[in-house]
């Protein structure tokens, strides 16, 4: 499959980072293809349970979901999550094919992607973060790729321990 080149197609700061923004999440996708079911379910770190292929790609939707529609637009937790199992994300995600979540993963992105296209990168976020500061758009995008690149990492290692696929 080809992937999503990191050089934006413009050189304004919006098409830069959301250019940076959707290659970190195409290449999530990428480290996930052709992983079994069975692989996307294992957890091989013996001290992070949660960690598994879908456990991380179905994170990497819900913290979007947070960060846009929580945050920034104010809307109500509808999230996996609770207080008693904060983590709820990751740990249903093996409830489900791999193939859904990647495709539900890829169909909210594109929701987000019209979102931020209609904003301003200077607009602030409805609810303020844990220290009180109602954080821009900008912000926001930083973030959620500085989280998607780090959590490619995580793919990286967990492919490799599953079934020696590596790449870049």
């Amino acid at each position: 499959m080809t992937r999503i080149s990191d050089t934006p197609t413009a050189w304004d700061e919006r098409t830069q980072l959301t250019t940076f923004l959707d290659y970190a999440r195409d290449t999530a996708r990428v480290k996930c293809e052709g992983a079994s079911e069975e692989h996307a379910r294992t957890a091989p770190l013996p001290g992070s349970p949660l960690m598994t292929l879908s456990g991380v790609i179905n994170h990497l939707r819900w913290v979007e979901y947070f960060w846009f529609q929580m945050i920034f637009l104010g809307e109500d937790d509808e999230g996996p999550w609770t207080d008693e199992d904060p983590d709820r994300e990751m740990r249903i995600a093996v409830d489900f094919p791999l193939p859904q979540l990647l495709a539900e993963y890829a169909q909210q992105s594109a929701r987000y992607r019209e979102l931020v296209a209609e904003r301003a990168l200077d607009d602030k976020a409805v609810c303020p973060v844990r220290s009180g500061t109602h954080v821009d758009l900008r912000w926001i995008l930083h973030h959620l790729t500085e989280e998607t690149a780090r959590h490619n990492g995580h793919l990286d290692i967990l492919r490799e321990l599953l079934d020696g696929t590596t790449g870049d």
